[in-house]
């Protein structure tokens, strides 16, 4: 196979992952949900370059985490079928890093929007 034939098809194998994993996770979907709130509110408050960039990295960063866990989850399940403390261990510090990382961008997003949405006429907010 050719140099640019192998690319070509890593980039497939690549995005059968991330369907996969769109498919196959709950969480997945609610951090991709998340994602679209997100860029709808840049958008909606025509925020920054600078901005922009904090967001778009902390999606990125949020749905590769995401995709890690499933990635380590699948593994583990693969090595060890049956239950096992490390297993376990190993499950649950994935699923930290991911909850780490949500977290992080849940703290950019508040501090990029919240003070836009509290100077505004920001209509969710009228009957508050």
């Amino acid at each position: 196979m050719s140099f640019i034939k192998e690319r070509i098809a890593s980039f497939g194998y690549a995005f059968e992952g991330i369907f996969e994993v769109i498919k196959s996770q709950a969480n997945f979907k609610i951090h991709f949900l998340a994602a679209f709130v997100a860029i709808a509110a840049g958008f909606y408050f025509t925020i920054s370059t600078r901005e922009w960039c904090l967001i778009v990295g902390s999606i990125a960063a949020v749905l590769s985490a995401e995709t890690f866990n499933t990635a380590i989850e699948h593994l583990t399940n693969l090595v060890s079928p049956d239950y096992h403390i490390l297993a376990k261990k190993t499950k649950d510090a994935a699923a930290g890093a991911v909850l780490f990382m949500a977290m992080g961008a849940a703290i950019i997003g508040l501090l990029i929007f919240l003070p836009k949405i509290l100077s505004s006429n920001f209509p969710l907010l009228d009957n508050l």
